[in-house]
């Protein structure tokens, strides 16, 4: 067996016997060591060698693509850069930008991608290799570039050289890097990513499997994909046959995952996670998933067939219409079934969604409503939450929804801009147990752990407001509309036959004038008589609609757990036998200040 075999083969026996807990953990250690590396070298790049924010995602992005390499079947098809490549020349043709990139050109030209797509993460790379000055000499016989790539080279590239990990490693690039701009808060912070226990928690939620095809309609940096691909191709390892299972891998890489990005850099952070783990980036795409995207396979052999997709994970940009929820709509209205879990400002589900999130539940149903921690810990002050749908199956009248408070998940957050994740994000009270029982709760399945029970109120079954609930509203409203209207078509009818009274009688002759005011005065009685009628049903009229609309509005605007939280006001005896020993003591203390 040959060495990287081996080490192939002990890497899964070992895993085989970790329990998802142990896995986790040593996930968190992984990608501790990561943000550690990250930062370190951010602070480098800022401190030392005056490289503007704006550059260094990119900079960091094409230097790891630069430092891989491409090697298929033990062969080497593009030989990774060596620092020793880069001569800190600075002759147009030759300085070390041009060499980062032409090793960056042939990366991207080894692998199965569409030449628009090569073309446009060129031209997002170029803008920082060829059209800035990093290439020009920052001391003697070394560029910045050169200074960078040797601790991107040392630092960063060997966690990717031999393993293939499930991370998004590229969100977390883009957040260290990230740490020291200025980030806005609320509505105007689009950029915001999915922390990666959030994106494997929605995951399981949508309970994705080597069979699943996944859909993001604002992949940003591919977070969801990342975790999708990871259960995917965990699922399909259990196949005994060694190419069957090897087929389907790479099925689920080429053919099972889609995600539209419609920033070009963010778009080149998720292609490069999908290198990152063996490729996967065949259906990236930089497009408007609202306004240009079709929901088809825009490449491939499956081009202009339509993305058979049946889950759908989602952190939409808020400042969007419905706070994202047009996305969701439109997405869900091309599956033919499956999940859907969105991650999204939570008051979208309480009015904020509009008509977007009303629309939604007349062809699909909410499963649950999960209201968040503080996930994002100083990236954005919203309170957001995560709601659960069965795609394609009209929320029914009395269906249950579980309204979870999952505020306390387990985790304890800091946001210290020169401390690791080990720090940042600590398991302070059975995070992995927690984010567990959620899953169950969800999937109906039975919980190991009982932190969110109906008993402590932080879950909570109820129903939600849907369309059935206007059916009795509407047959009262259409009874007072059957009394009041005919007699309101009445009276336009008189009164605009008084306009024509009126009219003639100021044309008309003395002989005839008498009759006309005599026909005016009998059809303005008429009128009068209507118009004491109309006004004895219009308070019934105003009651019935005002009925109608209080339910019409609460559609869609009724999701929140708070909205479904019962507050209990009645007083325990304690608290009542409190409440009388202080106002006696109050009581004492005015009568003696009397005396």
């Amino acid at each position: 067996m040959a060495t990287d075999e081996l080490e192939e083969f002990i890497e899964k026996i070992d895993l085989l016997y970790l329990t998802e807990e142990e896995r986790e953990k040593l996930t968190q250690k992984l990608e501790a060591q990561i943000e550690t590396n990250l930062k370190n070298l951010n602070q480098e790049m800022r401190d030392t060698y005056s490289i503007s924010e704006a550059y260094r995602v990119k900079l960091i992005s094409g230097m790891i693509i630069a430092g891989l390499g491409v090697v298929e079947n033990g062969n080497t098809i593009v030989s990774p850069l060596d620092i020793d490549e880069l001569r800190s020349k600075e002759d147009k043709r030759s300085h070390d930008g041009v060499i980062i990139m032409n090793t960056i050109s042939s990366y991207l030209e080894s692998k199965d991608i569409p030449s628009e797509k090569i073309d446009l993460i060129k031209t997002n790379f170029e803008q920082v290799f060829i059209q800035t000055d990093l290439y020009k000499q920052y001391q003697p016989g070394e560029s910045r570039l050169k200074k960078v790539y040797i601790t991107v080279k040392k630092d960063i590239v060997p966690f990717f050289t031999k393993q293939k990990y499930h991370l998004d490693f590229t969100g977390k690039l883009f957040n260290v890097l990230n740490d020291w701009v200025k980030v806005p808060d609320g509505d105007q912070n689009d950029v915001v990513l999915t922390p990666r226990y959030v994106c494997d928690l929605m995951a399981k939620l949508c309970q994705v499997n080597k069979d699943s095809y996944v859909w993001d309609y604002a992949a940003g940096s591919g977070g969801f994909l990342v975790a999708s691909m990871k259960a995917m191709i965990k699922d399909a390892n259990q196949i005994e046959d060694k190419e069957e299972r090897n087929r389907k891998i790479n099925n689920i890489k080429m053919k099972q995952l889609l995600g539209i990005e419609l920033r070009p850099d963010m778009y080149s952070l998720a292609v490069l996670n999908m290198f990152l783990m063996g490729d996967g980036s065949t259906h990236i795409l930089c497009d408007d998933s609202l306004r240009n995207y079709s929901g088809k396979y825009e490449q491939g052999s499956n081009k202009e067939d339509e993305f058979p997709a049946d889950v759908f994970l989602l952190n939409p940009p808020y400042s969007e219409k419905g706070k994202g929820f047009n996305f969701v709509k439109l997405a869900l209205s091309r599956m033919k079934g499956g999940h859907a879990a969105v991650l999204i400002q939570e008051n979208a589900g309480a009015g904020e969604g509009g008509s977007f999130s009303r629309d939604i539940l007349d062809n699909n149903t909410l499963v649950a409503s999960i209201k968040m921690g503080d996930i994002f810990c100083g990236r954005s002050n919203v309170q957001t939450a995560i709601y659960v749908f069965d795609v394609a199956h009209a929320h029914p009248e009395k269906k249950k929804v579980k309204f979870i408070d999952f505020t306390n998940d387990g985790y304890s957050r800091q946001n210290r801009k020169k401390s690791n994740q080990e720090v940042n994000l600590r398991d302070a009270d059975d995070a992995i147990g927690r984010y567990k029982e959620i899953v169950d709760i969800v999937l109906d399945c039975e919980p190991e752990t009982n932190y969110y029970t109906s008993e402590n109120g932080l879950l909570i079954i109820d129903t939600i407001t849907t369309q059935a609930a206007l059916k009795d509203p509407k047959k009262v409203l259409d009874k007072v509309h059957e009394r009041i209207d005919p007699l309101r078509k009445e009276q336009t009818a008189l009164e605009k036959d008084l306009k024509d009274i009126d009219r003639k009688i100021k044309e008309a002759k003395d002989d005839k004038k008498a009759t006309l005011e005599k026909e005016q005065k009998e059809k303005a009685n008429k009128v009068d008589k209507l118009k004491k009628k109309i006004s004895t049903i219009e308070p019934d009229l105003i009651v019935a609609q005002n009925k109608y609309n209080d339910i019409f509005n609460r559609i869609g605007a009724d999701w929140t757990y708070n909205q479904h939280k019962q507050i209990d006001t009645m007083p325990s005896e304690n608290e009542f036998k409190r409440t009388v020993a202080n106002y006696l003591s109050w009581k004492l203390n005015e009568i003696f200040k009397n005396k």
